[in-house]
C-alpha cells in the first residue's frame, strides 16, 4: 500500500454498515451497479476520495537531520567543544565543531540521497486488482480503487479495500493480520446483525488480509484510511528500531559520558579540597573531560559506513539507512526463497506428457479447459500463472478453436488444502466430463490405476527440478457444480510440465556467501525435490529436505536442531517460514531473510535483515 491517507474514504458508515445490508443495498448505498463504474465516474470519485492508500514513503529533511544528531556521542562532543570555547581554547572548540559538522553531514547527505531515490522507486511499484469498468473486467492500480468499485478476489490475492462481498466460491480468508484468528473465515454474501464483531464480518473482505482459498466479487466500500487496515496502520507509529550496531554505539558513548562526568567532578573536588582556585579547578576538569573525548569517532564511522553505501549503491542495492550496512556484514545464516529469488520466477510450459489411453492434444485441452482465469472462452484478465503460461503457449495455440464447443458448467477453485481445482465440462455431445488439475501428490491419492510409466515420468521430472501438473477426468458427472467429495475415482489424462530456470547469477553469489561464511538455507513453498534439484544445480549441496509436515511434527528445540543440519526446507507456509527464522534468531547470530515482499512478510519482519526482492 502506498501514499498517506488524510480525509476520510468512505461510503454510508462504514464497512460495519455495510456488513449489514444486503448485497444490492449495499451496491445501492455506493451509486454503483453489479457491472461497477463507468472510468469517468471512477476518475471523479478518485478526485473526491483521493488515492486508496495507507501511508506513503516521502523523503523528509528534518527527520533524516534528528536522526543523524540524536547519538550521545554527538551529544558529548558538542559539550566538549563548548568547554573548550569558555576554557579559552577556541581553536579546539572550532576543530570539534568542525568534526562534529563533517560526520553528521556525510551521514545526513548519504541518508537524505538514499531516501530521495527509495521515494523514486517507491512511486514506481504498483500493485493492481482486477476491477469492473464499463463492465468490463481491467487492471487497475490499487491506489486507484474507489468506492463504489467492483472488484474481483482470487486466490492468494491481498485484498485491496473493504469489501461487501456480491458472489463467493468457496471463498475463504485469512484475518489474522486484524484479528489474530489462526484459522482463515469462510466467507459468504449474507448480511449480519448490526453489532457483529470485526472478526465475524462474514459477508465482507478487509484490506490487508490474504484469499487463502477461493474466490469472489465485491463492492469497495471504503478506502485508505477509512479502512479498519488503515484506521490500525494510522495509529501505528513509524519508529525504527535500532540496530545492533546503534546499540553498541550507544553504550559506548554514555559509558564515556559516564567517564567523563566522574573524572570531571572527582578532579574539581580534588581540586576544591587543595584549596586551588575555583575557576582554575573548574577549567582544568572541563580540559581534562575534552581531552577523553573521541572527537574523531563519529567522523570515521560516518565516512566508513558512507563508504560502504557507496559500494552498495555500485552494486544496485540501495541503503535508507547507513547503520544497516553493520547489521548486513554480520550476517551468519541466510534463509533465501526459491521461486523469484534463486530462480527467474517466470514460469514457461514445456511439454505434455499423456498417461496411457490419452494423447498429447487431448490432455492440452482438458488443461485449457480446467483453469480459473479462464475456460473455453479464453484466458481471463490475471489469474494463475501456471495457466496463463498453458494459453500463452505455443501448443495450445491450435487447440484453442476446439474448445468453442465445450462449456464449463461449474468450477471448483483452488486452495491450499486440497490443491487442486476441478471444473465440470459439457462438450458438443452433450456429455458431462469432471476435470481436475493439481499438484500430483494430490491428484494422484485420488486417481485408480495410475501406470507406473506415469510415476516414473513424475519422479524425473521432479528431479529434473521442473514444475509439474497433473490432469485428470472422470465420466459421467451427476452433478454440475463439483465439490471435494466428487475429487475421486479419477482416470490420470497426463501430466503438464513447466520450467522455472535458475537466475544466470545465483550459483555466483551462493559461492560468494559461502566464502564469506555465511550459510545459506532454502525455504519454499515448492515441491522438495524441485527444490533439492534446483540447489544441487547451483552448487548448494541440500541432502534431504524438510517439509511443513515434517515441521509441525518438530517442537522449537527438536526445530533448532534440525535447521542446523538442514539445508531446504520445502512445501513451507508462509508462517513455517517466520517461525524458522525466529528460531534461528534464538540460537545466536545475526539472520537475514532474503524473499518477496508480499509472501514473505512475515518472515521478512522476524529476520535481523529483511532483504526484499521487490523493493
Amino acid at each position: 500500500m502506498t501514499v498517506l491517507a488524510s480525509a476520510p474514504r468512505a461510503t454510508g458508515s462504514g464497512i460495519t454498515a455495510a456488513a449489514g445490508r444486503s448485497g444490492d443495498d449495499a451496491l445501492r448505498a455506493a451509486d454503483t451497479t453489479r457491472d461497477g463504474l463507468s472510468a469517468r465516474e471512477a476518475a471523479e470519485r478518485l478526485r473526491t476520495w483521493g488515492p486508496n492508500a495507507v501511508t506513503s514513503h516521502r523523503a523528509r529533511l528534518p527527520a533524516v537531520l534528528w536522526r543523524q544528531l540524536r547519538s550521545p556521542l554527538l551529544g558529548l562532543l558538542l559539550a566538549a567543544a563548548t568547554a573548550s570555547y569558555f576554557v579559552g581554547q577556541r581553536g579546539d572548540a572550532v576543530i570539534i565543531g568542525a568534526i562534529v559538522a563533517l560526520s553528521v553531514g556525510l551521514g545526513f547527505v548519504n541518508e537524505y540521497r538514499a531516501e530521495k531515490a527509495a521515494e523514486a522507486l517507491h512511486g514506481q511499484i504498483h500493485h493492481q486488482a482486477v476491477a469492473l469498468r464499463d463492465g468490463n473486467p481491467c487492471k487497475v492500480d490499487v491506489t486507484e480503487l474507489v468506492p463504489g468499485d467492483v472488484v474481483e478476489l482470487r486466490l492468494g490475492e491481498i485484498v485491496p479495500a473493504d469489501i461487501r462481498l456480491l458472489d463467493v466460491v468457496s471463498l475463504e480468508c485469512d484475518e489474522s493480520v486484524l484479528t489474530g484468528e489462526s484459522l482463515p473465515l469462510p466467507k459468504g454474501t449474507s448480511a449480519v446483525p448490526s453489532g457483529t464483531p470485526l472478526a465475524e464480518l462474514s459477508g465482507c473482505a478487509l484490506m490487508g488480509t490474504v484469499v487463502h482459498a477461493g474466490s469472489g466479487r465485491g463492492v469497495v466500500v471504503t478506502t485508505g484510511a477509512a479502512t479498519e487496515f488503515g484506521k490500525i496502520a494510522a495509529g501505528l507509529g513509524t519508529h525504527q528500531l535500532e540496530t545492533e550496531f546503534q546499540v553498541g554505539l550507544r553504550r559506548f558513548s554514555m559509558l564515556l559520558v559516564y567517564v567523563a562526568g566522574a573524572l570531571t567532578t572527582s578532579i574539581f573536588a580534588v581540586n576544591v579540597l587543595l584549596h586551588k582556585p575555583l575557576l582554575e579547578a573548574l577549567l582544568f576538569s572541563l580540559a581534562i573531560a575534552v581531552g577523553i573525548t573521541p572527537q574523531l569517532l563519529p567522523a570515521v564511522v560516518s565516512t566508513s559506513l558512507a563508504a560502504g553505501s557507496r559500494r552498495m549503491s555500485r552494486r544496485k542495492v540501495l541503503v535508507k539507512r547507513l547503520v544497516c550496512i553493520e547489521d548486513l556484514g554480520d550476517v551468519d545464516v541466510l534463509f533465501t526463497d526459491k521461486t523469484g529469488t534463486l530462480t527467474e520466477g517466470r514460469i514457461d510450459f514445456m511439454r505434455a506428457l499423456p498417461a496411457d489411453g490419452s494423447t498429447a492434444d487431448e490432455l492440452l485441452r482438458w488443461g485449457l479447459l480446467c483453469t480459473e482465469s479462464g475456460g473455453a472462452g479464453g484466458p481471463a484478465v490475471g489469474g494463475n500463472p501456471l495457466d496463463a503460461a498453458l494459453w500463452e503457449s505455443a501448443a495450445s495455440q491450435s487447440l484453442r478453436g476446439t474448445l468453442a464447443g465445450s462449456t464449463r458448467l461449474g468450477l471448483l477453485p483452488f486452495d491450499h488444502d486440497r490443491r487442486m481445482v476441478s471444473a465440470v465440462v459439457r462438450d458438443s455431445a452433450g456429455v458431462t466430463t469432471l476435470v481436475t488439475k493439481g499438484a500430483p501428490e494430490s491428484v494422484l491419492e485420488r486417481c485408480v490405476d495410475v501406470p507406473d510409466a506415469a510415476r516414473e515420468a513424475l519422479a524425473a521430472e521432479f528431479a529434473a527440478g521442473n514444475r509439474v501438473v497433473a490432469v485428470a477426468t472422470r465420466t459421467p458427472v451427476g452433478e454440475e457444480r463439483p465439490t471435494a467429495v466428487d475429487e475421486r475415482g479419477l482416470r490420470l489424462a497426463g501430466l503438464l510440465v513447466f520450467l522455472d530456470p535458475p537466475k544466470p547469477d545465483a550459483a555466483a553469489a551462493l559461492l560468494r556467501l559461502a566464502g564469506l561464511g555465511i550459510t545459506v538455507k532454502v525455504v519454499t513453498g515448492d515441491n522438495p525435490a524441485v527444490a533439492v534439484k534446483v540447489c544441487d544445480d547451483l552448487g548448494l549441496p541440500a541432502g534431504r529436505g524438510l517439509t511443513g509436515v515434517d515441521l509441525d511434527a518438530l517442537d522449537d528445540a527438536e526445530l533448532a536442531a534440525a535447521i542446523v543440519r538442514t539445508t531446504v526446507f520445502a512445501r513451507v507456509s508462509p508462517e513455517h517460514k517466520a517461525r524458522i527464522v525466529r528460531i534461528q534468531r534464538t540460537t545466536g547470530g545475526d539472520v537475514a531473510f532474503l524473499g518477496d515482499g508480499v509472501n514473505d512478510a512475515l518472515a521478512l519482519h522476524a529476520a535481523d535483515v529483511g532483504i526484499s526482492v521487490e523493493s
